[in-house]
């Protein structure tokens, strides 16, 4: 026999009450590599046993006080000698006899007399035996525990299922996902952690052995709330039969916030494109206006000097044409109105050079107003002034600021076009409220639009039928870069206040 299946040592109970059959045991075994142990009776051998934990026991069925059918079932109830192979020597040649003996846990049974022989080569096959009965069980045990570590560390959460929708496998990140305990969720339907509209197809699927791919699906977790996660489902089979499914899942809650955000994203980026585009083409219209302010101006110079020319001729006739005199003279007025007024808005649209600096707003406002008379002639509407800010000051970009003002003045203005009560005309006030400076627009107009309130200042919302929707949201950001406020309230009397504030200038910015 090749005795390298046989591990050195093992460790053999002989157990007999006959001293004789017990000698002729250990002759027999004496030269093969065991360690043999012996005992005369039933209550000695479970004490041997417990002690050296044989591999194998040759164990005599007929002994006093306790026979070798009930040491062998005490040997097989305690864990520390369950696996101890159990081979029956008795003298009594009886089939009963050898199946009781097999149904308490013996594997194999030895007629007295017995041979030397055919005992060592019992002992040797039954020991090869369970040598690779235990390699097999060690071999096991570290392929499930490798397995075990392999699903412990992998991040997707992994459910087994046997054909009917049972759980039998469940890793980490599965119990970790759903907030269940590997115990309680075992033997549980795996219908039981998703929702009631989503079970019953998916423990079909189960059953008829489809494979199945979800980008979203709710799973439940323990205390039954919901949570989206990526789905596949894969049918295991044995020997061509549907033996369950493996389920592997991962949660995309985040994922989902993820793409949530980038779409946000893109729509903002759109949204800031867009903005970018009409900025470009309002810069590019104030390019075009300062050309065409500095072309018309030269004319209207000429005009205002032709005229002054043709008064001076009509002076030196003996008889002056007061008319004739009166009517150039109104002409060469008008011509220089119309070209401060170009210099007014060539002054508007060009930025100065040094950007911030301090002004006073009484300046700022009465420069804008008259900029805006025009505006005011065309709606049939006056522009009254309450400005109440003695001396104040303010470190503003000028140009900005009056933008903002005009804004809200050809609001108004535009408002109260046709409106009954546009005789009372616009109103703009200026006053000092604490430390800062605010500036307002009251209109007798229409009033705002039902629903108004949350789109008023957002890019390109507008109730102008021929509006680009960008004023406000322009006089916003100009407001909040100067560190102020813009708002606006309606007026229970009709009509609606828009109105800005600006920081005063502290002492060390007036130094």
């Amino acid at each position: 026999m090749d005795h390298n299946d046989i591990e050195e040592q093992d460790c053999l109970l002989l157990v007999d009450d006959h001293p004789t059959a017990l000698s002729m045991l250990q002759l027999v075994l004496a030269n093969k590599p065991y360690r043999l142990v012996t005992a005369s009776n039933g209550q000695e051998a479970i004490r041997q046993a417990k002690y050296h934990r044989p591999a194998l026991v040759l164990l005599d069925i007929m002994m006093p006080d306790m026979d070798g059918f009930e040491v062998c079932e005490r040997l097989k109830a305690d864990a520390d000698t369950a696996d101890s192979a159990v081979i029956f020597l008795s003298a009594v040649d009886d089939s009963q006899v050898k199946v009781r003996g097999f149904s308490v846990g013996a594997v194999d049974y030895v007629n007295k007399p017995f041979s030397g022989a055919e005992v060592v080569a019992r002992v040797e096959t039954h020991l090869r035996t369970k040598h690779l009965e235990d390699r097999l069980a060690r071999k096991n045990s570290q392929l499930e525990a490798q397995n075990q570590r392999i699903l412990e560390s992998i991040n997707e959460g992994i459910i087994g299922t046997d054909r009917d929708g049972r759980i039998t496998l469940i890793n980490g990140a599965a119990e970790q996902l759903t907030g269940w305990g590997n115990q309680s969720l075992m033997d549980k339907t795996v219908g039981s952690i998703f929702e009631a509209s989503d079970r019953l197809i998916i423990q079909q699927l189960i059953n008829q052995g489809q494979s199945f791919v979800s980008e979203t699906i709710d799973m439940l977790t323990a205390n039954q709330k919901t949570f989206p996660i990526s789905l596949s489902i894969t049918p295991t089979r044995y020997r061509g039969e549907i033996e369950g499914a493996v389920l592997v899942f991962r949660d995309i809650t985040e994922q989902l916030a993820q793409d949530d955000a980038l779409n946000k994203a893109a729509e903002e980026l759109k949204e800031q494109r867009e903005r970018l585009a009409h900025i470009e083409r309002l810069s590019t219209m104030g390019e075009m206006t300062a050309g065409f302010a500095h072309e018309v101006n030269q004319p209207l110079t000429a005009i205002s000097n032709y005229a002054r020319v043709c008064e001076r001729f009509a002076n030196k006739l003996e008889n002056p044409p007061e008319r004739l005199i009166e009517t150039l003279q109104k002409m060469e007025k008008q011509a220089l109105r119309a070209s401060e007024v170009i210099q007014r808005l060539r002054d508007f649209v060009k930025r100065p050079v040094d950007g911030r600096a301090l002004y006073a707003p009484n300046e700022l406002v009465l420069e804008i107003v008259q900029l805006a008379e025009v505006d005011a002639r065309n709606n049939g509407v006056q522009i009254h002034l309450d400005l109440r800010l003695d001396d104040a000051l303010v470190f503003v970009d000028p140009i900005q600021i009056q933008q903002v003002a005009l804004n809200l003045i050809r609001n108004g203005l535009e408002a109260m076009s046709d409106s009954a009560e546009r005789d009372l005309g616009l109103w703009v006030t200026g006053v000092i409220r604490g430390d800062t400076v605010q500036i307002s627009v009251r209109d007798r107009g229409v009033g705002l639009a039902e629903g108004a309130e949350n789109e008023l200042f957002n890019p390109f919302y507008t109730t102008k039928k021929n509006g680009m929707g960008i004023g406000l949201s322009v006089c916003k950001t100009i407001i909040k870069d100067h560190q102020g406020n813009i708002g606006y309230r309606r007026e229970q009397s009709g009509g609606t206040t828009f109105w800005f504030d600006l920081p005063l200038a502290d002492e060390e910015t007036q130094q």
